[in-house]
Formats: structure tokens, C-alpha cells, sequence
């Protein structure tokens, strides 16, 4: 009789965990950056992003009559792509398949839009809205592939890095 009870407590603990994970609530998964420490050409602290703007020479002082007019140069930055979008090919992620694709403006990775990724599991949906604007953001800031995998979305920022290698050496 124990044996019966004892496998009846087993087969229901089953069946709760497996529908829970179809349909419960997934709020205790936390997703956290790998945010690197020391510095690095193109990267900043992914948490607290502040945006850079490149500056020209400072004009010389011009005199109070204004005669003397000054050029001001502007900036003329050669980007490392050509502009236009480049779709990357589908990569498995294990839960799933990625494929992005690379918008590139001024020379410069502009945008990562995400056209297939894991989201047919609650738990995959709410890993990727977590992950995918992390991986955007330092993709844009690396200006290429070389980006941090996200904690808790390794299979998905795996095949995101794989799939936007290749997007961008389309755009050389």
C-alpha cells in the first residue's frame, strides 16, 4: 500500500511541475546581464548606457567685432559597413530558431531586429523579452557580433551571435 501511495505522490509531483512549466508563472527565472568589468574599445556599462556623440576641433575664439569668420568642421566618420539591411541565416537555439537581421546606417550597425526567436513556451517568451533588447544594445554598441551572452539565454545568444556574424559580413 505505501508502494501505491508513494508512486501516486511521485506521478501527481510530475504532472504539476510539467504544467507549471507549460502554464504557470515563471516570475522567480531572472535573467541578468554578463556585464564586463574591465574596459574594452565600443563597450560601456551595458546597465547604465549613456550615449557618445563624436565632436570636431573646438572652434578657435573669434574677436568681438566679428570680423574674422572660422570654418567649423564637421566630422566625417567612414563607417565599416554599407548601408542597408542584411539578414542573417536561421540558427537553432535549442528551444527554438534565431535569425536576425543587421540594419546598417551611416556606415554603422544601427538596429538588430529580431525576426525568428524562441517563443512557443511561456518560460522562452519571457527569457527573450528580457534578453533580446541586451543583446541589441551591446551588438550597437560592439559595432559587430562580439557581444556578452545574456545569464539564462545562452543557447539563444549563441545562435544570435552566430546569425548576426553573418548578416554583417554581408554588409563589408
Amino acid at each position: 500500500m505505501k508502494k501505491i501511495l508513494l508512486s501516486g505522490f511521485v506521478i501527481a509531483t510530475f504532472i504539476g511541475y510539467a504544467l507549471q512549466q507549460r502554464y504557470g508563472d515563471t516570475s522567480s527565472v531572472v535573467v541578468t546581464p554578463n556585464v564586463q568589468t574591465t574596459p574594452s574599445a565600443g563597450f560601456s556599462n551595458v546597465q547604465n548606457p549613456t550615449p557618445t556623440t563624436a565632436q570636431g576641433p573646438t572652434p578657435p575664439p573669434t574677436n568681438s567685432t566679428g570680423n574674422n569668420p572660422t570654418a567649423t568642421p564637421t566630422p566625417h566618420q567612414l563607417g565599416a559597413y554599407r548601408d542597408g539591411s542584411y539578414t542573417g541565416p536561421v540558427t537553432d537555439a535549442f528551444y527554438g530558431n534565431v535569425q536576425v537581421q543587421a540594419v546598417v546606417s551611416g556606415g554603422k550597425l544601427t538596429d538588430v531586429k529580431f525576426l525568428q526567436y524562441p517563443n512557443d513556451r511561456s518560460t522562452s517568451r519571457m527569457i527573450n523579452s528580457q534578453a533580446m533588447p541586451l543583446l541589441t544594445q551591446e551588438a550597437i554598441q560592439a559595432q559587430n557580433a562580439n557581444v556578452n551572452g545574456v545569464s539564462g539565454a545562452s543557447a539563444t545568444s549563441g545562435a544570435f551571435v552566430q546569425s548576426l556574424q553573418s548578416a554583417l559580413a554581408q554588409a563589408k
